[in-house]
């Protein structure tokens, strides 16, 4: 059996929390029944993210919720977390399957079709692409790909392919019919008064899976 991923792809950046606790923010995700969640802080020294991912990992124990480091596949492998996420400036994805344990697994992000194709020749476990929208979630964004850039890059690659950028509950489900098999949020998300309400609309629009 292949890979799978959930169609809510959840990212929690302390810089976008409002000050709420990444423990907190994801213990609200996990009780809304969020099965995937990525921690990211680009600010974080190594020691601050290893301690914040190694208390995710243990609150997100017997939850049915994963967790996924940013950038970082030293402290994905130190904490034991599912896998690490990889940007187009981190390490590269078959140097970053060498630091890991080989149950782990690896995304990567791509900006273009160029670098979905060359994505699907690794052994990245899933491919993210965006921003399919504007996106305030990036000091420097890529280009927008808009839907029919997903649409490109769903027929580039065989792997998940995960849609970031700007989406919220009301575009995630023509985000999914474009050919994505999962939506990554952090604003629409993290912004929410009720985070745990918020995270079960987006499960209600985005279906099983």
């Amino acid at each position: 059996m292949g890979f799978s991923i959930p169609r809510l792809y959840a990212i929690i950046d302390p810089a976008r929390t409002g000050g709420v606790l990444p423990a907190v923010v994801a213990r609200e995700l996990a009780s809304a029944g969020v099965r995937l969640v990525q921690f990211r802080d680009k600010h974080a020294s190594s020691r601050q993210l290893y301690e914040v991912c190694l208390e995710l990992k243990e609150l997100l124990r017997g939850s049915g919720c994963s967790l996924i480091v940013n950038d970082r596949a030293d402290v994905a492998r130190a904490t034991k977390a599912a896998g690490v996420h990889l940007g187009q400036d981190d390490l590269p994805v078959e140097m970053g399957r060498r630091v890991l344990a080989p149950d782990q697994w690896i995304g990567c992000s791509t900006h273009s079709l160029d670098q979905v194709v060359a994505a699907d020749r690794t052994t990245a476990d899933y491919v993210a692409f965006g921003p399919v929208f504007p996106t305030a979630s990036k000091e420097n964004p890529d280009p927008v790909v808009g839907l029919e850039g997903l649409r490109e890059a769903r027929r580039a690659t065989r792997k998940p392919l995960v849609a970031i950028g700007g989406i919220n509950r009301r575009n995630a489900g023509e985000v999914l019919a474009a050919g994505a098999d999962s939506v990554a949020v952090i604003g629409d998300l993290l912004n929410a008064q009720d985070i745990q309400e918020r995270a079960r609309e987006f499960l209600s629009v985005l279906g099983s899976g």
